[in-house]
């Protein structure tokens, strides 16, 4: 029998003995935020990972489907009598008033004398009803939401009122209506930040936010987010920044950064605010929380594992909202963070604080 000598099992021992770490060795240094070398944009996956989502209604545009039954005017004019109003004259000729406001250089108040000529512009107009959002009403046209926002030159805070009319253009030049349609059903960041919201009845109150998760706001009642932001936006995570925003290796444009953090990790608010959004209606991003912040200011918080708020409640800066995951199609455990300024992506890096 062959038999092996000291040597060599001594050898053995010492090598599997240094593989074993020591029960003193100092713990691995905390993470940092720090800038990686632009990682190359990554593949989407085949089968993206979904998030835990609180109990939620539908979102309002599922629940409170629109009728494409918009009318359509010729252009024409029309002479001012007395008592009309910008509004009555939009009543009585089918157009949006906004349009009619525009097309005749009109401002706020909007006087209208008597006898005036006034130009009304042709078009479909469709009218908005109670609980309707722009995505719903972009869907109903199978036209892009953003295509009716610069139609109707909407600007923040995109609210939509019960009896506004909105011009619907029409399709395209030169683009499907296949491929039309489909623009309308895929959502984007800039669709829910824009369109998303029910239309308001002014005469309605609407219920101030509550930073009570428990509460579940009713799919079609608008939120209040803030008027003014109270401060500077803070980091939602500490990690290495592994995608920074604008044009990648690829060419895609990401509207946001990634930050590399071990999953499960808390995703904080970075400034107070009241949740938008929550939800993975977005199949790129998983599990998605926005966060209105007022002037115009909405953060995005992407690729959570699990979604701890509610849309409509009220959060505080540094407030855990989500844990973070590698859900959609995430590269790597990461977060996928932007911060908007109403339509415009704006870069973080620049907003947040240097380390």
């Amino acid at each position: 029998m062959r038999r092996f000598g000291a040597a060599p099992m001594l050898g053995t021992m010492l090598a599997l003995t240094a593989c074993i770490p020591s029960l003193d060795a100092a713990p691995p240094p905390a993470p940092v935020i720090r800038e990686a070398a632009q990682a190359p944009d990554p593949q989407p996956q085949a089968e993206a990972r979904t998030p835990v989502v609180l109990p939620a209604p539908r979102p309002a545009w599922e629940a409170r489907p629109v009728t494409a039954d918009a009318r359509t005017i010729a252009d024409g004019s029309y002479v001012a009598a007395p008592g009309d109003t910008l509004n009555r004259i939009a009543d009585r000729t089918g157009a949006s008033a906004d349009t009619i406001a525009r097309a005749n250089g009109l401002a706020p108040p909007y006087a209208i004398r008597v006898g005036q000529r006034l130009r009304v512009p042709g078009g479909r107009y469709h009218l908005i009803r109670d609980g309707q959002t722009g995505i719903a009403i972009a869907r109903a046209y199978g036209v892009a939401w953003s295509r009716i926002v610069t139609a109707n030159a909407l600007a923040e805070p995109y609210t939509l009122r019960v009896g506004q009319r909105l011009a619907i253009p029409l399709p395209a030049a030169g683009a499907s209506r296949a491929a039309e349609r489909a623009a309308a059903f895929t959502l984007d960041v800039e669709d829910l930040v824009t369109g998303e919201q029910p239309a308001e009845v002014a005469s309605a109150p609407k219920p101030p936010p509550t930073a009570n998760p428990r509460r579940i706001l009713p799919a079609t009642t608008p939120i209040v987010p803030p008027a003014r932001l109270a401060s500077n936006f803070a980091w939602p995570v500490e990690g290495r920044v592994v995608k920074r925003f604008g044009a990648g290796a690829s060419g895609e444009r990401s509207d946001g950064i990634k930050i590399a953090v071990p999953v499960q990790t808390p995703v904080k608010a970075a400034a107070d605010g009241v949740v938008a959004y929550v939800g993975d209606g977005i199949a790129a991003l998983g599990g998605l929380v926005i966060v209105k912040h007022g002037d115009g200011w909405a953060s995005v918080y992407g690729h959570a594992a699990k979604l701890l708020v509610r849309r409509g409640q009220s959060v505080k800066r540094g407030q855990t909202i989500a844990l973070s995951g590698d859900t959609g199609f995430a590269d790597r455990p990461e977060l996928h963070f932007e911060l908007r300024r109403g339509r415009a992506a704006v870069d973080p890096l620049g907003q947040l604080p240097r380390t």
